[in-house]
Formats: structure tokens, sequence, C-alpha cells
């Protein structure tokens, strides 16, 4: 399937900021066997005064920008093209709870796709007894790795309400698992900290899905938004599976991944700091359109 993709981001500041620094990961990763970027570009205006492209340890494609000049108001656009693969069908190769910690140990590698990063707490994400208890609850004995994570997911999709006024990018995860409301991040952040409290490693993925209009309506442009879904590692034979609580769906060729990590910091859009002393505004509109 063939996507392009125009992302635009703008933030209003009340005063003038001035020394920006900022770091943005919106444009897709082009991931073997997952999904080819074609070509992408990303712009600012106002023009930063220095501009770095690189990749962090994730793999995720990312672009630092530093602004020396003052200015109110700041525009970042994304456009891409991006081939995504279909994913085969593959049987349930993991293995039972009990036994992914033996696997989990054979594994020596530390590189970006190590579960080892993703399997205790991250910056974003400790411990919550909370939810540890309820994922007790959902998975039970004799159920495989693969098993557990899908039942977390529809058990999260059914118990939460999708409600974009009930928390903030800085809501915690056991706040919103109190609210039983939230976003995308709300929904992946809690299974997340569900699964990993089983030993279970999960991490964060930030992309892009491709929403449908109600049926005799017709698309509105800007319409859809960046998303938020699961990831979490089936043990050896199995690898990484994706899987989003927000729907109760696997991912699969309407979710265009941007990138991986172990919560959402890892991942934000759009990171950094500036002098100000005035609040600011921020709006965002994505479009994700078939090509042919």
């Amino acid at each position: 399937m063939l996507y392009d993709i125009n992302l635009k981001i703008t933030y209003g500041y009340e005063v003038p900021v001035a020394g920006g620094r900022h770091l943005v990961r919106v444009l897709p990763a082009s991931i073997p066997g997952r999904q080819r970027l074609v070509v992408g570009s990303i712009s600012c205006q106002p023009t930063p005064g220095e501009r770095v492209e690189s990749v962090d340890f994730f793999a995720n494609p990312t672009t630092s920008i530093h602004f020396r000049s003052v200015h109110d108001s700041l525009a970042i656009r994304m456009q891409a093209r991006v081939q995504v693969e279909a994913q085969a069908l593959t049987a349930d190769l993991s293995p039972p709870l009990a036994g992914l910690p033996s696997q989990l140990a054979a594994c020596w590698s530390v590189d970006a796709e190590s579960p080892h990063h993703f399997v205790g707490p991250s910056p974003l994400l400790p411990d919550a007894p909370e939810i540890a208890a309820y994922a007790r609850a959902i998975a039970s004995e004799g159920m495989t790795v693969r098993q557990i994570g899908a039942a977390i997911c529809e058990r999260v999709h059914r118990d939460f309400v999708y409600d974009t006024e009930a928390t903030t990018v800085n809501t915690k995860a056991a706040e919103a698992f109190k609210l039983k409301r939230g976003v995308c991040q709300d929904f992946a952040h809690v299974m997340i900290v569900a699964l990993r409290s089983l030993g279970i490693p999960a991490g964060y993925v930030s992309g892009f899905l491709r929403t449908l209009p109600p049926p005799g309506q017709e698309r509105l442009e800007g319409a859809d938004a960046m998303h938020a879904w699961v990831r979490f590692w089936c043990g050896t034979a199995g690898g990484w599976m994706e899987l989003d609580p927000t729907n109760n769906i696997p991912a699969g060729m309407d979710h265009i991944v941007v990138g991986h990590g172990r919560d959402y910091g890892d991942v934000a859009p759009v990171i950094g700091i500036l002098k100000s002393y005035g609040s600011h505004t921020t709006e965002q509109a994505v479009d994700v359109i078939p090509v042919g």
C-alpha cells in the first residue's frame, strides 16, 4: 500500500521567543519487511539557523533545529510517500509466560531491537501496582505471551473511553488508568505498563493511522492525527508484535510507523527548550492519503 502523508504542526507564542532548540521526530522510518520511505522532507518556518539530520539510538529519523533569531510562531511541515508492506499471518510461536524469562536471558544483544531495553520501568512509565494487579487478573495460567498481549489489548479497549478532554500529554499512566479515559497515548502507556508488570518486554510506537470517514461522508483534509500503539516481544521465535489498544486491532497496512521507543518521551514529535515567559498554543493536522 502506498501513502502520501502531509503533517503540519504549528506553535503560536504569546510573546516572542528566542534560543529555541528542538528535536523533531515526524518522518516515517524505513523498516525492512514493514515499510519503506520512498521520499520525505521536513521544512520549518522560520528557517532555523542550524539544522542537523541524524538517527537516534532506536533508529528513529531525527531532525535537530536551533533558532538564533527571535520569533513569535513556528510551523513544521512534513511531506512523505511511504510504501507499507502486508504482514504475513503467522502461527503463535510465543512461549507460555513462565517460559519467557529463560528466552530473555538467552538474548545477549543490547542493540536497538533488544527486548532488554523494554522490560523494566522507563522515564515516563514507572511501576504502577494497580495496573500490575489489573494485568494479573487478565493473564490466566497456560496462556502464551501473544495471547496475554491480545487479552490485555482487548480489555484496555473495552474498559477505557476515548476522550480527548480527559488527559494531557503529561498525564501519567496511573492517572489515566484511574480515570479509565484518555487518548491513544494513554491507552498505549497503560498497556505497556501492564505487560511489563508481567515481565513481558513492551514498547511505544508512534506513527500515523489512515482513518476512513463515516459512510456517505467526504473525507476532511487534516482530519487524521498522529497515533500511538504498542509492540511487545513474544520470545525468540515469535519476535515483536504490534497491537493497537485504542482500536483493539493488530497494527496493519493502515498503520505507518514514525518511531519506536520505551515510552512517549523517546518518540515525541517535537521536544526541546526555548526562552520565553508567556503561554503558547499548538495545532496539528495530518492527511494520510492512499496513492492510486
